[in-house]
């Protein structure tokens, strides 16, 4: 679950790492009201989960009232890199001296934690990397490990705070790791770590977090209650809520033909099948969902999962590609008919069975005779033909 950054910022100001003062907003009223409490100037920051919001326009200085409402009436309109803006936080405005960039991340290949860290933070963050790799510093954490005081110091040392307090700087990150921790989060990222405060005053020197970013691991939700509070309902698919419910993984997509598997790679293998097809066939036929009914699934189950990918409007053919294993096929064919008769849906749906209970299955929808039943021998053939009958004077055999 990747946070808005108004999210990520309270789960950082619980460990007790300074960020400026915000306040989330969603038209143009509250942006006026949030501004005047915050106070002039103030930067009114389109809240998406994707990044390089600045470039696209996403991020604006405003110096009084009327600007921050202009501001956030030219923001909240936006879509930025496919992402709906769904506020704007309306916060403090410091004085920059220096940015840095901090993270701690989970690394799957590795299969270790990664501290990064560099003293050429910003937007640019990622090019400057690139062309200076040697200023970017790492530290591997092994999950047996602890990332305490004395390797933070020893990083914060290493990253080079110019004129920071170094002290400072450690007990930032060492709150970071804590962050990390206690939110089962695999990316906690600051980018500013900013350097604020007068530059003639050295009593005013701090770090804050300008900008904040975290995933948290959608597994350990069962156990953080707390996590509720973060839940986008101004977002949500009401398709993918509904096998939510159900305890099915899906995800919606944008295309025309549904895919119900069983396994995770199966189901990739048959959406990789329906592009290729449609590619090859010249009509730009896509998938419209990913499903994966798991294994040893019932013919509920399937019953469910057939009900949830027809009532999407822009399916016109579902693909139902399922190996037998501990799914036994003849379930998922009873539970194929028992939806088709409960919905009376009359879109076509092509089967691909192989493996436990393939011939039996195969009997069960043969026998049924129902013509919107097809039925193919390989998945190639099958994500072909639900490709075709996807497509604009579809064919029925």
């Amino acid at each position: 679950m990747d946070l808005y950054e108004y999210q990520a910022r309270q789960l950082l100001e619980e460990q007790g790492i300074d960020t400026p003062h915000g306040i989330f907003a969603q038209n143009s009223h509250e942006v006026a009201e949030a501004a005047d409490k915050i106070g002039y100037p103030c930067v009114i920051k389109a809240q998406v989960r994707t990044g390089h919001r600045g470039q696209a326009g996403g991020v604006k200085l405003a110096k009084d009232q009327d600007e921050a409402i202009l501001s956030s009436e030219q923001i909240l309109p936006m879509t930025i890199r496919g992402h709906k803006v769904s506020g704007v936080l309306v916060a403090e405005a410091k004085n920059v001296l220096h940015e840095y960039y901090v993270s701690i991340s989970l690394d799957r290949s590795s299969r270790d934690f990664d501290v990064l860290a560099t003293a050429n933070g910003g937007t640019e963050v990622e090019e400057i990397a690139k062309e200076h790799p040697e200023s970017v510093k790492r530290l591997h954490i092994s999950a047996l490990e602890d990332f305490d005081i004395e390797a933070a110091r020893k990083m914060a040392e290493s990253i080079g705070f110019y004129h920071a307090d170094v002290d400072q700087a450690a007990d930032v990150l060492l709150k970071m790791w804590k962050c990390f921790k206690d939110n089962d989060a695999t990316l906690v990222e600051i980018n500013p770590l900013a350097k604020i405060g007068d530059p003639d005053d050295e009593s005013t020197k701090k770090l804050c977090a300008l900008d904040a970013k975290i995933s948290l691991d959608d597994n350990a939700a069962f156990r953080h209650d707390d996590w509720k509070r973060f839940a986008d309902t101004s977002h949500t698919d009401l398709f993918e809520e509904r096998a939510k419910q159900h305890g099915l993984h899906y995800v919606h997509l944008k295309g025309e033909v549904g895919v119900i598997g069983n396994g995770a790679g199966l189901v990739m293998s048959s959406l990789d099948a329906v592009s290729g097809a449609g590619e090859e066939q010249g009509s730009g036929v896509k998938p419209a969902n990913f499903l994966d009914i798991g294994g040893g699934a019932s013919a509920e189950v399937m019953s469910t999962s057939l009900s949830i990918v027809l009532s999407d409007p822009q399916v016109e053919s579902v693909f139902v590609n399922v190996y037998g294993g501990i799914t036994a096929c003849d379930e998922v064919a009873r539970g194929i008919l028992a939806a088709l008769d409960e919905l009376n849906a009359s879109k076509p749906i092509v089967v691909r069975f192989d493996g436990n209970a393939a011939q039996e299955g195969l009997k069960i929808l043969k026998d049924a005779d129902n013509p919107n039943i097809h039925v193919s021998d390989t998945m190639e053939k099958a994500a072909a033909q639900a490709a075709r009958l996807a497509e604009p004077g579809k064919e029925t055999n």
